[in-house]
């Protein structure tokens, strides 16, 4: 059942409860490598869905991951939406899934598709975008003005709910390790309870504002952090209030403090509660 469908269907009270593949806790429990590393490379590339982990022949897990993606699309999505266009669902699908991270509007959509010579309706785009969402396929993080305090409609940026779908549908792995590594912090904030907006300063962007409760955080996710930029930390420090600031690095050797900013690396953070 889709998220959109309990209020229709049950005219009780209910409590939705969202279930994600495997955290990098958890997958480490399912696999015989020894090494965090390890770990943490093998969940990456084949994401943490239990049964991908558990399949010990490689092209096993090919075959496991284009069958969930193919399931999801064509039966949760296509069939249930009553959708026409099976090709422009999945060509969209394909679109988000190699644009992860990046800023994402129905013009930009529309554009790509015309790029292919293929005329779709705005509306068909926010249609089929929303049919994602709702099979939990694809996340979308809203803009969120941090100076005026308010909800930004434009500019979402979506993330996957497992990368071993984006790495086989898209027939390359770890291709852009940066936009990956984002999506795996997204998904761990979200699973530990936070809501996860893409923040905007003035014309300066924090990867992740984070609430929960009385709670706030800001998170920036970085490859490494270069000797010559302090880009990752300055756009955290130009935010004057005294809210918590990390940097996720996948860099061991940036590992400490700047400016009163903890720089944690991705291992640590996906292995410690948010």
């Amino acid at each position: 059942m889709r998220s959109g469908e309990l209020a229709t269907y049950l005219s009780l009270r209910y409590v939705e409860i969202k279930v994600y593949p495997l955290s990098l806790d958890e997958f480490s429990n399912f696999s015989s490598e020894k090494s965090l590393d390890n770990y943490l490379e093998k969940y990456i590339k084949y994401g943490g869905f239990p049964s991908v982990v558990l399949a010990q022949d490689e092209q096993m897990k090919h075959d496991i991951l284009k069958g969930i993606y193919n399931s999801i699309i064509l039966k949760d999505v296509s069939v249930r939406g009553n959708i026409s266009q099976i090709d422009v669902l999945l060509k969209l699908s394909l679109y988000l899934l190699d644009n992860i991270g990046k800023s994402i509007s129905s013009p930009r959509i529309s554009n790509y598709f015309k790029s292919i010579h293929q005329v779709v309706k705005p509306e068909t785009i926010n249609k089929y975008r929303q049919l994602l969402e709702n099979a939990f396929i694809f996340y979308k993080a809203t803009r969120y003005d941090i100076r005026g305090k308010k909800h930004l409609k434009t500019l979402g940026k979506y993330y996957v709910v497992d990368l071993g779908l984006k790495n086989i549908m898209l027939g390359r792995m770890n291709t852009n390790l940066g936009s990956m590594i984002e999506n795996i912090v997204y998904l761990k904030l979200i699973k530990d309870g936070w809501n996860v907006f893409v923040g905007k300063y003035d014309d300066l962007e924090i990867d992740f504002v984070c609430f929960k409760e009385n709670q706030t955080k800001y998170v920036q996710v970085a490859l490494s952090l270069p000797e010559s930029s302090t880009r990752e930390t300055d756009n955290l420090l130009i935010v004057r209030d005294n809210y918590e600031r990390i940097v996720v690095t996948y860099d061991y050797k940036d590992v400490g403090m700047i400016d009163g900013i903890k720089i944690i690396h991705l291992t640590t953070f996906l292995t410690t509660t948010t």
